[in-house]
C-alpha cells in the first residue's frame, strides 16, 4: 500500500461532490498518473482518510488551475450594476455599468432591453479601471469568483468596450 505525506495547503477550494462526480473519469486518470489503482484508492480511503482528503485537494487545485488559466473574462451582475472583467496578462481591466433607475432590474431580459435602449441617458453610468494582479493571477481570479463573478465569453465586455 502507498503512503502519502503532503505538507501542501490548498490554493483554492475543494470541488463539490457534484463537481467531483462530473469529473469522475478525470479523477481516475489523475490517480493513474500516480500509479494508484481503483482497489488501492478504496484502501487509501478506508485506512488513510487524511491522505485521501489530500488527494482530493490536490486534484481540485489542478482542476481549478486549469479552468482559471483559461478564463479570459468574468462578469458579476446585480440588479443595478454589471462588473465586467477582461483578464489580460499583467492586469485585469474592468468596465462597470451602473443604472440609476430603481425600476430597472438588469437581471431580467426586460432590464437588459431597457439598458440597450437607454445607454446614452443620464440614468446609465459607465466606469473603467484596471488593476495589476496582486501576485498570482489565478488566485485573484478565483477570489472574484468566490465573490460571485462567473466566467463568461466576453461578448458583453467587448460590446461595452466598443461603446466607450
Amino acid at each position: 500500500m502507498k503512503v502519502f505525506f503532503y505538507l501542501v495547503g490548498m490554493k483554492y477550494t475543494r470541488l463539490t461532490k457534484e463537481q467531483l462526480e462530473e469529473l469522475h473519469q478525470e479523477f481516475i486518470n489523475f490517480l493513474a498518473t500516480q500509479s494508484i489503482t481503483g482497489e488501492e484508492w478504496k484502501q487509501i480511503k478506508e485506512k488513510q482518510p487524511e491522505a485521501a482528503e489530500q488527494e482530493l485537494d490536490i486534484f481540485s487545485d489542478l482542476i481549478w488551475d486549469g479552468v482559471l488559466s483559461k478564463a479570459n473574462y468574468l462578469q458579476n451582475r446585480s440588479s443595478q450594476q454589471f462588473f465586467l472583467f477582461k483578464l489580460v496578462k499583467k492586469e485585469m481591466q474592468l468596465i462597470v455599468v451602473k443604472v440609476n433607475e430603481a425600476t430597472v432590474d438588469l437581471m431580467t431580459p426586460r432590464g437588459i432591453e431597457w439598458l440597450q435602449n437607454n445607454m446614452g441617458s443620464d440614468s446609465v453610468e459607465l466606469f473603467t479601471a484596471s488593476k495589476a494582479y496582486s501576485g498570482e493571477r489565478n488566485k485573484d481570479v478565483f477570489e472574484l469568483i468566490r465573490q460571485g463573478a462567473e466566467i463568461v465569453t466576453g461578448k458583453m465586455y467587448d460590446a461595452f468596450q466598443k461603446f466607450i
